[in-house]
């Protein structure tokens, strides 16, 4: 892979779960970092298997962590955990600290807002704000989760620009709540309709809860609407690019499709696509034993799926095979290896 495809301010690593992603994305942040970059690594993978491959432990969960014996660049590597991030922001954007002992102790937020669907990639887009603001790095490279997930980090900006919108919270936010507000008797009365089948359905106090919760959190939603409007930016900026990583076999195809597609919907920019861990063709010492055949079936297998990607993709899109390693790198020597096989892929 020549240096141009590593051009980018942030390489943001895609794919499908099982293909091997998290390890190229730490195979290549550090190679940057051996380049003489300042480089970040950090991966959204509830797997979390970076940190095994980088032996980095659980300090990497708050703040970046210096991974060892990189040089002449410096090599950072950081892991997402929503609920830190999130408590996080409270404490940095909140007007005053009785209002951030607030949200804290919201039953709501306590209990399941570090839980919730979507959490998860706003925090992310949070996270990659922060170390993208702090100056810090030259490169970041960013392991997302596997496709569909990852998807939902690429709409999450778009998702928070609109939520103050949100009709739910809208009515959160409405003066009743007070029991201070002008409405008439009748919207009074349905809307105590409407809390008695609540208090059947999930319950009148979770309901208030969460009342409670979107109006505490209110003074901070302006915030939040405007970092996502930069991240959506930087997502979609020049200096951006995505490296899509696709599994062998024809089965693989359909995934590294969808993505493609949604990255060409969505305006993000797409690097190479590497087609990882395909199985070698068996040499001439091998023999005709069970165990060749099989190892010849699937790199059989493999060859047509690769041939089929590079049919499918557009004219210029470039293809990369990745052989399988024997095992999955597990230090940085091994790390380093698999970095310089990448690197010597050229580009056309």
């Amino acid at each position: 892979m020549s240096a141009g495809v590593l051009s980018g301010d942030l390489l943001v690593v895609v794919g499908a779960g099982g293909v091997g992603k998290t390890t190229l994305a730490a195979a290549l942040a550090l190679g940057s970092a051996q380049q003489g970059r300042r480089t970040l690594v950090m991966t959204f993978d509830p797997s979390l298997r970076l940190k095994d491959a980088l032996g980095v432990g659980k300090a990497a969960l708050d703040e970046p962590v210096p991974v060892r014996e990189v040089a002449p660049g410096h090599l950072d590597a950081a892991l997402l955990d929503a609920k830190r991030t999130f408590d996080r922001l409270i404490h940095t954007y909140a007007p005053d600290a009785a209002a951030a002992e607030r949200i804290f102790s919201n039953p709501f937020y306590r209990d399941m807002a570090g839980n919730l669907a979507g959490i998860l990639e706003y925090m992310a887009m949070e996270r990659l704000f922060e170390m993208r603001a702090s100056g810090r790095y030259d490169r970041i490279i960013l392991d997302t989760p596997p496709t569909r997930q990852a998807m939902d980090f690429l709409q999450a900006p778009e998702r928070m620009m609109h939520l103050v919108n949100n009709r739910a919270i809208r009515f959160a936010m409405d003066p009743w709540w007070d029991r201070k507000g002008g409405k008439n008797l009748g919207y009074r009365l349905a809307a105590m309709g409407a809390m008695e089948l609540s208090d059947r359905l999930v319950g009148r106090r979770f309901l208030l809860d969460v009342v409670e919760f979107i109006r505490a959190f209110a003074p901070l939603f302006e915030g939040f609407r405007q970092r996502a409007e930069e991240v959506q930016k930087l997502l979609q900026a020049l200096e951006t690019r995505f490296l899509l990583v696709a599994g062998p076999g024809s089965d693989r195809v359909p995934d590294a499709m969808f993505f493609l597609r949604k990255l060409q919907e969505t305006g993000h920019r797409l690097g190479p696509v590497l087609v990882n861990q395909l199985h070698p063709e068996p040499g001439p010492g091998a023999g005709r034993g069970p165990g060749a055949e099989l190892l010849r079936f699937l790199a059989a297998r493999d060859r047509r799926g690769l041939e089929l990607l590079r049919s499918l993709l557009p004219g210029p899109q470039e293809v990369f095979p990745v052989s399988l390693e024997p095992t999955p790198p597990g230090n940085l020597e091994e790390l380093g290896q698999l970095y310089h096989k990448i690197y010597n892929i050229k580009s056309l």
